[in-house]
């Protein structure tokens, strides 16, 4: 059973994410909060696997609340609930921890399947997220996300395979599929990625991949 928070401060959002937790027997929703503060308290209180974690929120804002939470309890997986107009909190987000990203109309089953995901130590996102996250990357030479001149130097053609199916938000399972290789085979390739590349989580390899055009071989 995984166990979510929801933090969002539109009722109407919480009201139909905890509709659609009820009616699925593997997730269990353990409580919902309004702001940032609140969230803070009730993931003290509930230590749920899964947040998922409105950006913009009056008051404690959804990146402070994330840093908060995870300072506390460094194992909680946070998702970031955005919209398309929030591109000013996606990198603080990433920064303060959050290990997914994904759009408020997420159809349902892409959801549910993001927060599987995310409890089993992926990192889900939108992929219209990520193409934001690659244009911000593009506009500010400064992000750490961006490649340096040999960034991906010394990695195998394996790990080039992964990395490039990274980079369209694939699963470990569906690159395990598509590869012919094990679940567990994939984890490797992907903490040697990291490794290799400096980058800490899935969606920083991800968007390396795009960047460099890794996606497109």
């Amino acid at each position: 059973m995984i166990r979510i928070l929801v933090v969002d401060d539109q009722h109407l959002v919480r009201m139909g994410l905890r509709m659609l937790f009820e009616q699925t027997p593997d997730i269990e929703i353990q409580g919902e909060a309004d702001n940032g503060a609140e969230a803070v308290r009730l993931a003290e209180r509930l230590t749920p696997d899964v947040v998922l974690m409105d950006l913009r929120m009056p008051g404690t804002d959804g990146i402070t609340a994330t840093r908060r939470i995870l300072a506390a309890r460094p194992a909680t997986r946070i998702v970031a609930l955005t919209t398309f107009d929030d591109d000013d909190h996606l990198y603080p987000a990433l920064a303060a921890g959050a290990c997914g990203f994904l759009v408020k109309d997420t159809p349902p089953a892409e959801l549910l399947e993001a927060v599987r995901r995310a409890a089993g130590g992926e990192t889900p996102f939108s992929r219209d997220v990520l193409d934001r996250l690659v244009a911000q990357a593009l506009h500010s030479r400064s992000a750490p996300e961006v490649p340096a001149d040999t960034p991906v130097a010394g990695i195998t053609p394996r790990e080039r395979e992964v990395l490039g199916l990274l980079g369209v938000g694939l699963s470990n399972k569906e690159i395990a599929d598509r590869l012919h290789l094990g679940v567990t085979t994939v984890k490797t390739h992907v903490a040697s990625l990291m490794a290799k590349t400096g980058r800490d989580n899935r969606i920083r390899l991800a968007v390396l991949a795009v960047l460099t055009g890794i996606t497109s071989d």
